[in-house]
C-alpha cells in the first residue's frame, strides 16, 4: 500500500492567450507523504502552494503544460524551494510567453517516471490541448493527473493557438481511454471524474467537435 497522499488545493487567477484574458480556478495537486512531496501545476499563487505544503520538502514542480494559469507561479515555488521545475519540450515556446528570461530545469519525456513517497508517476505525452501537454498516472493510487486534457464531461479547449481537436482526441483515445475504468480523473480544473465515465462519451466528442 503506497504511503502517498493526494492533496487538492485551489488557487484562484487569470488565463490568457490571443488577446483574451478570462478568470479561472485551478486545481493544484499536491502527491507525497508527511515529508517530501511533488506539485503537479503550480497555478497562481506560490505563497498558498507552500502553505499547503507545510514545511515538506517539494522534490519537483511538474507542469502538465504551459499555458500561463498554470505555470505562473512556478518559478517563484522553485525559488521558495530549491526544486526543480519539469517541462516537456514541446509546450517551451508556450511556457516563453509567460516567463521568456527563465527556462524549466528539466524536461519531462513520454513513459518517463517520477517518483515521491514511493510512489511512481508514469508521464504520458497527450498533445492537444497543447504540444507539450503530458498526464500523470499513478496507478499505486488509482488515478491520472490530466491537466486540461480531459474534464469531468469531455475533452480540454482547443480552440485557440497551439491547440488542435483530432490531436486531443487522439491523446485521450490511445493514452487514457486505455486506463483501467476505476482510475480516477483528477483534472487541472473543476471536479474529478473517472476513465469509466467519460470513456461512453468519446463518438459524441468527436461529433461535437471544438
Amino acid at each position: 500500500m503506497s504511503a502517498a497522499r493526494v492533496d487538492r488545493l485551489v488557487t484562484s487567477g487569470t488565463f490568457s492567450l490571443d488577446g483574451g484574458t478570462w478568470d479561472v480556478d485551478n486545481n493544484v495537486w499536491i502527491v507525497g507523504d508527511g515529508s517530501e512531496a511533488i506539485v503537479i501545476d503550480a497555478a497562481h499563487d506560490a505563497d498558498a502552494i507552500l502553505t499547503a505544503l507545510d514545511g515538506r520538502t517539494l522534490r519537483a514542480v511538474v507542469c502538465t503544460h504551459a499555458h500561463d494559469d498554470h505555470i505562473g507561479a512556478a518559478p517563484a515555488l522553485a525559488a521558495a524551494t530549491g526544486a526543480p521545475v519539469l517541462l516537456h519540450p514541446d509546450d517551451l515556446p508556450l511556457w516563453k510567453r509567460t516567463h521568456p528570461d527563465l527556462e524549466p530545469e528539466a524536461e519531462l519525456r513520454d513513459g518517463q517516471v517520477l517518483t515521491v513517497a514511493g510512489t511512481d508517476l508514469t508521464v504520458l505525452h497527450t498533445p492537444g490541448h497543447a504540444p507539450g501537454a503530458v498526464c500523470l498516472y499513478a496507478p499505486g493510487l488509482g488515478t491520472v493527473f490530466t491537466g486540461d486534457t480531459l474534464f469531468a464531461g469531455g475533452p480540454g479547449a482547443t480552440g485557440r493557438s497551439f491547440s488542435h481537436f483530432p490531436t486531443i482526441i487522439e491523446s485521450i483515445r490511445g493514452r487514457l481511454l486505455t486506463l483501467p475504468p476505476g482510475t480516477v480523473v483528477r483534472t487541472g480544473h473543476g471536479e474529478q471524474t473517472t476513465i469509466g465515465a467519460e470513456a461512453p462519451h468519446l463518438e459524441e466528442w468527436i461529433r461535437r467537435g471544438h
